[in-house]
């Protein structure tokens, strides 16, 4: 494949935001008398360009509010594009809630062929790599019983396995590296770097600055839904974590 792994043109994402909602049917017919109910038009994202090439390690920080997880889960399809577009070159793995693609009425290994299906895995090479799942898991007997009994940290753990099993070509972690206890978060960092020394492309969303420091070949800083600044790690986060102190 030619190209970039990742390549955003001039992304914008809308949401209507409705003012003076009612809560009764007398507030609602009261405002719909009045006209006191309006909606306004909020720009999550704004005209935000950039590519991450096959291999690259691509930073993403910002504030609370900024548009990272929107821009994460426009990456991932999960939200469309008011304008611009973004093309996904390759398998993509989106790191963003672990499990959130799990049916909990489902067993482990259902939801392993479920979830993988959704990620674009095929069904008979699922079925040949249950075990392996299962194991890196470490959910034993569970495997065999409904999701819904499973502790958070055995979700995410096999959102993890099943996402990771197979390198993709691009890798969106939202945070997910902050879940689970320490053990998960060193074999799940492990896994990461062994993605990363494959060369898969990889977006790394972490209020761990020294995390995404380190492992960044560059980094984005969104603000207010527009880039900030693109560029040297040291050199972006110096100046991110400079204002975010005199915002204190």
């Amino acid at each position: 494949m030619t190209g970039p792994a990742v390549d955003v043109t001039s992304l914008s994402v809308s949401y209507r935001v409705r003012h003076g909602q009612a809560t009764t049917l007398r507030e609602y017919l009261g405002s719909a008398v009045s006209g006191r109910t309006r909606r306004e038009t909020f720009w999550a994202l704004r005209d935000v360009s950039f590519a991450v090439p096959r291999g690259e390690v691509l930073g993403v920080v910002g504030a609370n509010g900024a548009g990272k997880s929107t821009l994460m889960k426009t990456l991932a399809r999960v939200v469309l594009p008011a304008a611009g577009h973004v093309v996904v070159r390759g398998r993509l793995a989106p790191l963003i809630e672990l499990g959130a693609g799990f049916n909990p009425d489902l067993t482990g290994i259902e939801n392993i062929l479920l979830y993988g299906s959704m990620l674009g895995r095929d069904r008979r090479e699922l079925r040949g790599r249950i075990d392996a799942i299962a194991d890196w898991a470490q959910l034993g007997d569970f495997i065999d019983v409904p999701v819904r009994t499973y502790s958070s940290g055995m979700v995410a753990r096999l959102g993890f396995a099943v996402a990771t099993d197979v390198a993709p070509d691009v890798l969106i972690v939202d945070e997910a590296l902050a879940v689970g206890d320490g053990a998960f978060r060193r074999r799940s960092a492990d896994r990461l770097e062994q993605l990363i020394s494959g060369g898969s492309a990889v977006l790394l969303v972490s209020h761990n600055i020294d995390d995404v420091r380190r492992r960044s070949a560059r980094v984005l800083w969104l603000d207010q839904g527009q880039i900030r600044r693109l560029g040297d790690p040291g050199d972006v986060i110096d100046e991110y974590t400079a204002e975010m102190a005199e915002r204190l």
